[in-house]
Protein backbone atom coordinates (compact mmCIF):
# COMPACT_ATOMS: atom_id res chain seq x y z
CA UNK A 1 0.00 0.00 0.00
CA UNK A 2 1.17 3.73 -0.88
CA UNK A 3 2.54 4.91 2.83
CA UNK A 4 0.69 7.92 2.11
CA UNK A 5 -2.90 6.74 2.53
CA UNK A 6 -4.84 6.76 5.50
CA UNK A 7 -5.15 3.36 7.29
CA UNK A 8 -6.65 3.12 10.88
CA UNK A 9 -7.16 -0.38 12.38
CA UNK A 10 -8.99 -0.40 15.84
CA UNK A 11 -10.56 -3.38 18.02
CA UNK A 12 -13.08 -2.38 20.70
CA UNK A 13 -13.70 -5.25 22.87
CA UNK A 14 -16.18 -3.39 25.15
CA UNK A 15 -18.16 -2.88 21.99
CA UNK A 16 -17.59 -6.49 20.48
CA UNK A 17 -16.22 -4.28 16.91
CA UNK A 18 -13.69 -3.86 14.58
CA UNK A 19 -13.17 0.48 12.99
CA UNK A 20 -11.37 0.29 10.12
CA UNK A 21 -10.54 4.24 8.23
CA UNK A 22 -8.75 3.11 4.78
CA UNK A 23 -7.81 5.39 2.02
CA UNK A 24 -7.90 4.83 -1.63
CA UNK A 25 -5.99 7.07 -4.73
CA UNK A 26 -9.05 7.23 -6.99
CA UNK A 27 -12.33 9.10 -7.04
CA UNK A 28 -15.43 7.82 -5.38
CA UNK A 29 -17.53 6.53 -7.90
CA UNK A 30 -14.61 4.51 -8.63
CA UNK A 31 -13.75 2.89 -5.13
CA UNK A 32 -18.03 3.07 -5.01
CA UNK A 33 -18.04 0.59 -7.95
CA UNK A 34 -15.26 -1.50 -6.94
CA UNK A 35 -17.49 -2.16 -3.65
CA UNK A 36 -20.72 -3.04 -5.70
CA UNK A 37 -20.00 -4.44 -8.81
CA UNK A 38 -19.47 -8.54 -8.57
CA UNK A 39 -17.00 -8.70 -11.62
CA UNK A 40 -14.97 -6.12 -9.75
CA UNK A 41 -15.27 -7.74 -6.31
CA UNK A 42 -14.01 -10.79 -7.67
CA UNK A 43 -10.99 -9.17 -8.73
CA UNK A 44 -9.82 -8.20 -5.08
CA UNK A 45 -12.38 -8.97 -2.18
CA UNK A 46 -10.31 -12.49 -1.25
CA UNK A 47 -7.01 -12.39 0.63
CA UNK A 48 -4.14 -14.09 -1.94
CA UNK A 49 -3.49 -16.99 -2.38
CA UNK A 50 -7.42 -17.27 -2.26
CA UNK A 51 -9.26 -15.54 -5.24
CA UNK A 52 -13.32 -14.65 -4.71
CA UNK A 53 -15.85 -16.23 -7.00
CA UNK A 54 -19.62 -14.96 -6.96
CA UNK A 55 -22.44 -16.76 -7.53
CA UNK A 56 -25.17 -14.34 -7.50
CA UNK A 57 -25.17 -10.49 -6.24
CA UNK A 58 -28.98 -8.58 -5.99
CA UNK A 59 -27.59 -5.29 -4.98
CA UNK A 60 -30.31 -4.09 -3.23
CA UNK A 61 -31.86 -3.44 0.08
CA UNK A 62 -33.32 -6.92 0.63
CA UNK A 63 -31.16 -8.09 -1.82
CA UNK A 64 -27.85 -10.52 -0.97
CA UNK A 65 -24.51 -11.16 -2.59
CA UNK A 66 -23.23 -15.17 -2.29
CA UNK A 67 -19.92 -15.94 -3.07
CA UNK A 68 -17.11 -18.21 -2.69
CA UNK A 69 -13.38 -18.10 -1.19
CA UNK A 70 -11.76 -20.72 -3.14
CA UNK A 71 -8.48 -21.89 -2.34
CA UNK A 72 -5.46 -22.57 -4.87
CA UNK A 73 -6.77 -26.12 -4.50
CA UNK A 74 -10.06 -25.05 -5.87
CA UNK A 75 -11.81 -25.37 -2.00
CA UNK A 76 -14.39 -23.14 -1.71
CA UNK A 77 -15.87 -21.60 1.76
CA UNK A 78 -19.37 -19.99 1.19
CA UNK A 79 -20.43 -16.53 2.16
CA UNK A 80 -23.52 -14.48 2.11
CA UNK A 81 -24.15 -11.10 2.82
CA UNK A 82 -27.60 -10.05 2.81
CA UNK A 83 -28.08 -6.04 2.07
CA UNK A 84 -29.78 -3.88 4.82
CA UNK A 85 -29.86 -0.43 3.66
CA UNK A 86 -28.26 1.15 0.86
CA UNK A 87 -27.85 4.96 0.33
CA UNK A 88 -26.09 4.97 -3.55
CA UNK A 89 -22.86 6.11 -3.83
CA UNK A 90 -22.75 7.05 0.07
CA UNK A 91 -23.00 3.78 2.24
CA UNK A 92 -24.06 0.38 2.51
CA UNK A 93 -24.95 -1.98 5.58
CA UNK A 94 -24.95 -5.57 4.95
CA UNK A 95 -24.83 -8.70 7.82
CA UNK A 96 -22.35 -11.01 6.55
CA UNK A 97 -22.58 -14.89 7.64
CA UNK A 98 -20.36 -18.20 6.65
CA UNK A 99 -22.88 -20.53 4.70
CA UNK A 100 -22.72 -23.36 1.98
CA UNK A 101 -23.32 -23.01 -1.60
CA UNK A 102 -26.66 -22.64 -1.55
CA UNK A 103 -27.04 -19.69 1.27
CA UNK A 104 -27.38 -21.82 4.51
CA UNK A 105 -26.38 -20.02 7.23
CA UNK A 106 -23.84 -21.74 9.16
CA UNK A 107 -24.79 -20.89 12.65
CA UNK A 108 -21.68 -22.08 14.75
CA UNK A 109 -19.66 -19.55 12.76
CA UNK A 110 -19.43 -15.52 13.69
CA UNK A 111 -21.84 -13.29 11.57
CA UNK A 112 -20.87 -9.65 10.93
CA UNK A 113 -22.87 -6.69 10.38
CA UNK A 114 -21.12 -3.84 7.72
CA UNK A 115 -21.76 -0.68 7.88
CA UNK A 116 -19.36 0.94 5.20
CA UNK A 117 -18.97 4.71 4.40
CA UNK A 118 -17.56 6.14 1.69
CA UNK A 119 -15.76 9.68 1.73
CA UNK A 120 -15.08 11.86 -0.91
CA UNK A 121 -11.23 13.54 -0.07
CA UNK A 122 -11.11 14.95 -3.55
CA UNK A 123 -8.33 13.54 -5.17
CA UNK A 124 -9.20 10.42 -2.83
CA UNK A 125 -11.94 8.54 -1.11
CA UNK A 126 -12.07 7.19 2.35
CA UNK A 127 -14.12 4.13 3.60
CA UNK A 128 -15.03 4.33 6.80
CA UNK A 129 -16.04 0.20 7.82
CA UNK A 130 -17.34 -0.86 10.88
CA UNK A 131 -17.99 -4.95 11.80
CA UNK A 132 -20.43 -5.52 14.63
CA UNK A 133 -20.74 -8.85 16.48
CA UNK A 134 -23.27 -10.01 18.82
CA UNK A 135 -20.60 -11.13 21.33
CA UNK A 136 -17.10 -10.93 22.54
CA UNK A 137 -16.55 -14.32 22.17
CA UNK A 138 -17.58 -14.17 18.64
CA UNK A 139 -14.84 -11.08 18.19
CA UNK A 140 -11.76 -13.00 19.36
CA UNK A 141 -12.72 -15.87 16.76
CA UNK A 142 -13.04 -13.86 14.02
CA UNK A 143 -9.38 -12.13 15.10
CA UNK A 144 -7.93 -15.43 16.23
CA UNK A 145 -9.01 -16.22 12.56
CA UNK A 146 -6.64 -13.59 10.79
CA UNK A 147 -9.34 -11.10 10.13
CA UNK A 148 -6.99 -8.08 10.41
CA UNK A 149 -4.04 -10.16 8.16
CA UNK A 150 -6.81 -11.30 5.81
CA UNK A 151 -8.82 -8.24 5.22
CA UNK A 152 -5.64 -6.12 5.11
CA UNK A 153 -4.50 -7.86 2.38
CA UNK A 154 -7.85 -7.98 0.54
CA UNK A 155 -7.38 -3.71 1.07
CA UNK A 156 -4.13 -3.98 -0.38
CA UNK A 157 -5.68 -6.14 -3.93
CA UNK A 158 -8.19 -2.87 -4.27
CA UNK A 159 -5.20 -0.90 -4.33
CA UNK A 160 -3.50 -2.98 -7.19
CA UNK A 161 -6.75 -3.24 -8.45
CA UNK A 162 -7.18 0.87 -8.93
CA UNK A 163 -3.60 0.97 -10.17
CA UNK A 164 -4.45 -1.12 -12.94
CA UNK A 165 -7.16 1.46 -13.73
CA UNK A 166 -4.33 3.96 -14.26
CA UNK A 167 -1.85 2.26 -15.85
CA UNK A 168 -4.66 1.50 -18.63
CA UNK A 169 -4.72 5.50 -19.06
CA UNK A 170 -0.98 5.31 -19.20
CA UNK A 171 -1.10 4.05 -23.25
CA UNK A 172 -2.91 7.47 -23.91
CA UNK A 173 0.85 8.56 -25.44
CA UNK A 174 3.73 9.39 -23.80
CA UNK A 175 5.09 11.93 -26.33
CA UNK A 176 5.46 15.92 -25.37
CA UNK A 177 3.86 17.30 -28.70
CA UNK A 178 0.99 18.56 -28.15
CA UNK A 179 -1.87 16.68 -29.78
CA UNK A 180 -5.40 16.03 -30.36
CA UNK A 181 -6.78 12.65 -30.12
CA UNK A 182 -9.79 10.25 -29.97
CA UNK A 183 -10.27 7.51 -27.45
CA UNK A 184 -12.35 5.32 -28.15
CA UNK A 185 -14.11 2.09 -26.00
CA UNK A 186 -15.93 -1.07 -27.06
CA UNK A 187 -17.34 -3.80 -25.07
CA UNK A 188 -14.61 -6.42 -26.51
CA UNK A 189 -14.47 -5.98 -30.40
CA UNK A 190 -12.01 -3.46 -30.71
CA UNK A 191 -9.89 -5.15 -32.82
CA UNK A 192 -12.68 -5.83 -35.52
CA UNK A 193 -13.74 -2.18 -35.46
CA UNK A 194 -10.27 -1.34 -35.84
CA UNK A 195 -9.48 -2.97 -38.14
CA UNK A 196 -12.71 -1.66 -40.29
CA UNK A 197 -11.32 1.70 -39.55
CA UNK A 198 -7.91 1.02 -40.99
CA UNK A 199 -9.22 -0.46 -44.02
CA UNK A 200 -11.13 2.36 -44.65
CA UNK A 201 -8.25 4.95 -44.18
CA UNK A 202 -6.00 2.43 -45.39
CA UNK A 203 -3.19 3.33 -42.79
CA UNK A 204 -1.46 1.00 -40.25
CA UNK A 205 -1.21 0.41 -36.13
CA UNK A 206 1.05 2.90 -34.92
CA UNK A 207 4.29 1.98 -31.95
CA UNK A 208 3.22 -1.84 -31.06
CA UNK A 209 0.51 -2.35 -33.04
CA UNK A 210 -2.54 -4.52 -30.66
CA UNK A 211 -1.97 -4.46 -27.38
CA UNK A 212 -3.83 -6.95 -25.07
CA UNK A 213 -4.55 -7.02 -21.72
CA UNK A 214 -2.46 -10.25 -21.54
CA UNK A 215 0.50 -8.45 -22.26
CA UNK A 216 0.87 -6.67 -19.06
CA UNK A 217 3.73 -8.02 -17.12
CA UNK A 218 2.90 -10.13 -14.07
CA UNK A 219 4.28 -9.70 -10.92
CA UNK A 220 4.00 -10.02 -7.33
CA UNK A 221 2.78 -6.51 -6.96
CA UNK A 222 -0.34 -6.62 -9.25
CA UNK A 223 -3.44 -8.99 -9.72
CA UNK A 224 -3.44 -11.40 -12.62
CA UNK A 225 -5.43 -10.39 -15.41
CA UNK A 226 -8.71 -12.17 -15.88
CA UNK A 227 -8.39 -15.43 -18.08
CA UNK A 228 -11.55 -14.20 -19.58
CA UNK A 229 -10.18 -10.30 -20.54
CA UNK A 230 -6.19 -11.72 -21.46
CA UNK A 231 -6.60 -11.47 -25.69
CA UNK A 232 -9.02 -7.96 -25.28
CA UNK A 233 -7.45 -5.42 -26.63
CA UNK A 234 -5.68 -2.50 -24.17
CA UNK A 235 -3.99 -0.27 -26.76
CA UNK A 236 -4.10 0.35 -30.44
CA UNK A 237 -3.93 3.58 -32.16
CA UNK A 238 -4.32 4.66 -35.78
CA UNK A 239 -3.85 7.55 -37.96
CA UNK A 240 -6.80 8.79 -39.79
CA UNK A 241 -6.77 11.98 -41.88
CA UNK A 242 -4.74 15.49 -40.97
CA UNK A 243 -2.89 13.76 -38.47
CA UNK A 244 -5.58 12.92 -36.44
CA UNK A 245 -5.26 9.61 -34.30
CA UNK A 246 -7.80 7.02 -33.36
CA UNK A 247 -6.71 5.32 -30.25
CA UNK A 248 -8.75 2.62 -28.49
CA UNK A 249 -9.14 0.14 -25.90
CA UNK A 250 -11.67 -2.71 -24.95
CA UNK A 251 -14.18 -1.86 -21.68
CA UNK A 252 -14.31 -5.41 -19.76
CA UNK A 253 -16.94 -5.45 -17.08
CA UNK A 254 -14.45 -7.29 -14.70
CA UNK A 255 -11.93 -3.83 -14.98
CA UNK A 256 -15.04 -1.72 -13.81
CA UNK A 257 -16.38 -0.58 -17.17
CA UNK A 258 -19.75 0.01 -17.79
CA UNK A 259 -20.06 1.04 -21.59
CA UNK A 260 -23.59 2.48 -23.24
CA UNK A 261 -23.74 4.31 -26.62
CA UNK A 262 -22.44 7.94 -26.20
CA UNK A 263 -20.20 7.16 -23.23
CA UNK A 264 -17.54 5.39 -25.31
CA UNK A 265 -15.38 7.97 -26.82
CA UNK A 266 -13.74 10.62 -25.55
CA UNK A 267 -12.32 13.91 -27.09
CA UNK A 268 -8.48 13.44 -25.36
CA UNK A 269 -6.64 16.84 -25.50
CA UNK A 270 -2.43 17.07 -24.81
CA UNK A 271 -1.63 20.68 -23.79
CA UNK A 272 1.71 22.50 -23.88
CA UNK A 273 1.49 22.70 -19.97
CA UNK A 274 0.05 22.02 -16.75
CA UNK A 275 -1.17 25.25 -16.65
CA UNK A 276 -3.32 24.89 -20.35
CA UNK A 277 -4.33 21.08 -19.13
CA UNK A 278 -5.56 23.18 -15.64
CA UNK A 279 -6.90 25.77 -18.05
CA UNK A 280 -8.87 23.88 -20.24
CA UNK A 281 -9.87 21.19 -17.60
CA UNK A 282 -11.67 24.14 -15.46
CA UNK A 283 -13.20 25.60 -18.62
CA UNK A 284 -14.59 22.96 -20.52
CA UNK A 285 -16.08 20.75 -17.01
CA UNK A 286 -17.70 24.02 -16.04
CA UNK A 287 -21.35 23.07 -15.41
CA UNK A 288 -20.65 19.40 -16.29
CA UNK A 289 -19.91 16.24 -14.68
CA UNK A 290 -16.23 15.33 -13.49
CA UNK A 291 -15.69 11.72 -13.46
CA UNK A 292 -11.80 12.18 -12.65
CA UNK A 293 -10.45 15.38 -11.27
CA UNK A 294 -7.57 16.29 -12.78
CA UNK A 295 -4.24 15.28 -10.92
CA UNK A 296 -1.01 13.47 -10.85
CA UNK A 297 -1.25 9.90 -11.72
CA UNK A 298 1.39 7.30 -10.22
CA UNK A 299 2.29 6.67 -14.77
CA UNK A 300 3.93 9.97 -14.93
CA UNK A 301 1.00 12.23 -16.00
CA UNK A 302 -1.51 15.47 -15.55
CA UNK A 303 -4.69 13.48 -15.96
CA UNK A 304 -8.30 13.90 -15.24
CA UNK A 305 -11.56 12.74 -17.40
CA UNK A 306 -15.52 15.07 -17.43
CA UNK A 307 -18.32 15.05 -19.24
CA UNK A 308 -19.46 18.93 -20.23
CA UNK A 309 -22.77 20.76 -19.71
CA UNK A 310 -23.90 19.53 -23.35
CA UNK A 311 -22.83 15.81 -22.69
CA UNK A 312 -19.32 15.49 -24.73
CA UNK A 313 -16.97 13.51 -22.69
CA UNK A 314 -13.57 14.79 -22.44
CA UNK A 315 -9.86 13.73 -21.54
CA UNK A 316 -6.69 15.99 -20.47
CA UNK A 317 -3.82 14.20 -20.75
CA UNK A 318 -0.43 16.79 -19.84
CA UNK A 319 2.47 13.84 -19.80
CA UNK A 320 4.76 15.09 -17.02
CA UNK A 321 8.63 15.06 -18.09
Amino acid sequence: MNSILQFDFRVDKSNNTITVKREFAANKGLVWEAWTNPAILDQWWAPKPYRTETKSMDFREGGMWLYAMVSPTDEKHWCKNDYHTIDHGNSFTGLDAFCDEVGVINTSMPRTLWTNNFEDCGQSTVVHIHAQYNSLEDLELIISMGFKEGFTMALENLDQYIEMQFKLRSELGKGSSVRTTTYLNFPGNTEEAMNFYRSVFKSEFLGKGIQRFGDIPVDSEHPPVAESIKDMVLHVQLPILGNHLLMATDAPEEMGFKLTRGNNMHICLEPESREEARRLFDALSEGGTVTMPLEDMFFGAYFGEFSDKFGINWMINFQNE
